[in-house]
């Protein structure tokens, strides 16, 4: 894949991915979006990635859509704003909870928009203190999609959603922890340092299990407790034929630091 919109590189067990439109604060247009969705599929198969970091060139993480190629004509054409969500940020969205492998995002700046519940669909978020998060839509007469509608009420509650969503304030990063809407802030010259030992950290641990743990928290958001219950069973019973639970199990016995390898 020619890294055009999103750089690639890896280290340590970490693929670092970032949005790599700077003019325009990585604003996503189709081209963006089908790069980033295959690099995070690629994850999916390449055992030297243990975990995926992504975040934003230049000044900020992402200013969600790029209006140029969403905006009425001037023969009066309407966009096809359902077609764009489709082209552009459900396979995104798709590839990143579906990736069963720890998935980071620093956020590095402004978040608007699409690229705020890109951000939240991580893992773990974590934003510089001078980031903010926005949820534009209201300003131009729409509601919050790329998953928004889903996971901001999950993260913060129905009214703070409502009140994210309808009244489009500008959040700065320390409200969006104290909140819980995202899992940690750094200064903005340890953000990077901060992130990379974060992913590195989670790329050290049995990756296989968060991946099955992360398929479970999928599941869990639309089954019942008791449905839920049984799903616990039958995916522990899949973690339990890894490699990494007899490690885990051996490490623990002979009283030693275990090695997994995500297998």
């Amino acid at each position: 894949m020619a890294e055009q919109f999103i750089l690639a590189r890896s280290a340590n067990g970490v693929r670092v991915l970032t949005l790599n439109r700077p003019d325009v604060l990585n604003s996503f247009n189709v081209p963006m979006a089908r790069e980033l969705a295959a690099a995070v599929q690629a994850c999916a198969t390449d055992d030297r990635v243990r975990a995926v970091l992504l975040t934003g060139a230049g000044r900020g993480f992402c200013a969600g859509q790029d209006l140029s190629a969403a905006t009425p004509q001037a023969d009066g054409t309407w966009p096809d704003l359902a077609g764009v969500i489709r082209a552009t940020y459900t396979p995104v969205i798709h590839a990143i909870r579906k990736l069963e492998k720890p998935v980071v995002c620093a956020v590095n700046g402004v978040a608007a928009g699409a690229g705020a519940n890109i951000a939240l669909c991580a893992d773990l978020t974590i934003a510089s203190t001078g980031a903010s998060f926005i949820q534009s839509f209201a300003k131009l007469g729409l509601l919050p999609d790329a998953g928004g509608t889903w996971l901001l009420p999950r993260l913060v509650g129905l009214q703070r959603a409502a009140g994210l969503a309808m009244l489009a304030d500008k959040l700065p990063a320390t409200d969006a922890k104290a909140m819980g809407l995202i899992w940690d802030v750094a200064e903005p010259d340890q953000l990077m340092p901060a992130a990379t030992a974060l992913a590195e950290r989670l790329a050290q641990m049995p990756t296989r299990g968060l991946g099955l743990a992360k398929r479970a928290f999928n599941e869990s958001l639309a089954n019942d407790f008791f449905t839920q219950l049984e799903r616990e069973a039958e995916i522990q019973s899949e973690a339990g034929r890894t490699a990494d639970f007899a490690e885990g199990v051996r490490a623990f016995l002979e009283k030693r630091a275990p090695v997994f390898t995500g297998r």
